[in-house]
């Protein structure tokens, strides 16, 4: 099937990213795409204050994408979004899938949080106002076993292992990365989850500049089981394609067979 990774700039306005997503989508749609990756926080990316109230998975985030699933005859992975968390401090980074029908088949709560506290030079609390999932998630999405993954998660191959040995081909992950650690880590990850997990990697990133004062790296990019990167997006908003061929995963992984060899 065909893959479509959207590269996007969500900024602090919801309407408008919504609507630079749907083209997005569409610009997927028309190259013939049988699923279309969002990145991370589709829906607002910019100071807290000015967050727009989380909303349920059923809410108008969830019905805008399915909509757009089911008239352009895609399956859709709508990124991430801030869904309504467990208390009125928190909410989760929720992934939504729709099939081409409209249909949610499924979710996934962002696990990792990343807190770091560097005395006199970094304190960020990502728990502070983001609540961990508890589950790890593989899908079918049209036929292919896909595993589920946002952002931070990246830097924990232990999730992408379990992923694999629960069946995954696909493994999927947008993204906001930073552009301070991007240029160093995002490639040289993802290509690592590919070649030690021998599963595609579909990675879809935001790009840009957005408030309060940061910049994300964008370069979405997908990957086959080999790590060889298959498609790239350059260094703005737009989408890139590539072809997922499990015959060629299944010959990987019976010319090196390191899923089947694994003793712990």
């Amino acid at each position: 099937m065909r893959v479509a990774v959207c590269q996007m700039n969500a900024r602090d306005d919801r309407t408008v990213n919504l609507a630079a997503a749907r083209d997005l989508l569409g610009r997927a749609a028309a190259a013939g795409a049988t699923l279309a990756v969002l990145p991370e926080y589709v829906d607002y990316l910019g100071p807290g204050p000015g967050m727009p109230k989380p909303e349920p998975v059923d809410g108008e985030f969830s019905a805008f994408f399915a909509e757009a699933a089911r008239e352009l005859g895609i399956w859709v992975h709508a990124g991430s979004f801030h869904e309504a968390g467990p208390d009125p401090e928190r909410t989760f980074n929720t992934s939504l899938i729709f099939n081409p029908a409209g249909e949610l088949v499924e979710t996934y709560r962002k696990i990792h949080l990343y807190d770091v506290e560097i005395p006199g030079r970094v304190s960020y609390q990502e728990s502070r106002s983001v609540a961990p999932g508890e589950r790890a998630v593989v899908t079918e999405i049209a036929g292919v076993p896909t595993g589920l993954s946002i952002c931070y998660d990246l830097r924990f191959p232990e999730l992408y292992r379990r992923l694999a040995i629960d069946g995954a081909k696909m493994l999927v992950v947008p993204a906001a990365f930073m552009m301070h650690t991007g240029r160093d880590h995002w490639e040289v990850l993802l290509r690592a989850r590919a070649i030690e997990n021998q599963c595609y990697v579909v990675a879809a990133g935001q790009i840009g500049d957005h408030e309060p004062g940061r910049t994300c790296f964008g370069r979405s990019m997908i990957i086959d089981p080999w790590g060889t990167v298959v498609a790239q997006a350059p260094d703005g908003v737009g989408i890139v394609c590539a072809d997922i061929d499990l015959s060629r995963l299944e010959n990987l992984r019976t010319e090196l067979p390191s899923l089947a060899n694994r003793r712990l």
